[in-house]
């Protein structure tokens, strides 16, 4: 018999655990990445990979050393580029499950503060977006806008989009339990949409949506609907209770926010 120095022939339940393990955690990282720029820049750092491995395998000397190099150093520039990635990774991780009984009630008072401004803004007709940052980062659009960094409620919301503000004709981005900027310039989507009473604010909270994970409100200024854009989905007409389900979820679905009088729109 061939020697085993791995192992590999007599595997035990140690082995499956930890091939089961590394399969979550696999997996976790690809949902993480689903969606957002950083996926572009794996896969970026896979064509890298594979030219190193064509360039040792062809034994070109001078194209292995440069990208040998790359790699070596590469991994500072890695921490620099993934850096709002992995401070959203850890707070997600801090935001888990078991960790929250130690974080007392903030995320539920930030979703009935949202809720509850979005619900006051339709009954008056006023229209707004706000997006709800995730695990992608989206300070490359809040910084197209006006930095606030204050404390959220439903008042303040209200204020911003309330005509002649000057912001209240861009974005609100939320970033954790604090209103990051207002203002904000999102990408519109470029996609076909049949129902011509969708208008900027909902393209560009599909548009956001798409190139994101975030969860983007809009209220609309002609039906005084609410609706909500994620992963180039919009569910129309949501109530008080299925918008704080949708701040409530990681992930969501149709399921998740109960019925709608619409269903979703798929551009």
């Amino acid at each position: 018999m061939p020697p085993d120095p791995l192992g590999l022939l007599s595997p035990t339940w140690r082995d499956g655990i930890e091939i089961l393990l590394v399969a979550i955690l696999l997996y976790r990282l690809l949902r993480f990445l689903a969606g957002t720029r950083a996926l572009q820049i794996v896969f970026g750092l896979l064509v890298l990979l594979a030219a190193w491995i064509a360039a040792s395998y062809l034994k070109f000397t001078m194209v292995t050393y440069i990208l040998s190099a790359l790699f070596t150093y590469g991994v500072f520039a890695i921490a620099v580029v993934f850096q709002p990635e992995l401070r959203q990774a850890l707070a997600r991780l801090g935001r888990a499950r078991p960790f929250r009984l130690f974080l007392g009630g903030a995320n539920a008072e930030v979703a009935e503060e949202i809720a509850e401004a979005l619900v006051r803004m339709a009954r008056g007709r006023m229209g707004a977006l706000v997006v709800v940052e995730r695990d992608a980062s989206l300070e490359e659009f809040a910084s197209s806008g006006t930095t606030l960094d204050s404390a959220l409620s439903a008042e303040l919301l209200q204020t911003i989009f309330t005509p002649p503000s000057p912001l209240h004709d861009g974005a609100v981005i939320v970033r954790g339990e604090r209103l990051a900027a207002a203002g904000a310039i999102l990408p519109l989507t470029q996609a076909t949409l049949a129902d011509r009473t969708l208008g900027t604010r909902h393209r560009a909270a599909l548009g956001i949506s798409e190139e994101s994970d975030a969860l983007a409100f809009v209220v609309s200024e002609e039906t005084g609907q609410i609706a909500l854009a994620i992963r180039g989905r919009l569910y129309r007409d949501l109530d008080h209770d299925q918008v704080r389900k949708a701040l409530a979820y990681s992930r969501l679905d149709a399921g998740t926010l109960g019925d709608t009088s619409t269903p979703p729109l798929t551009p």
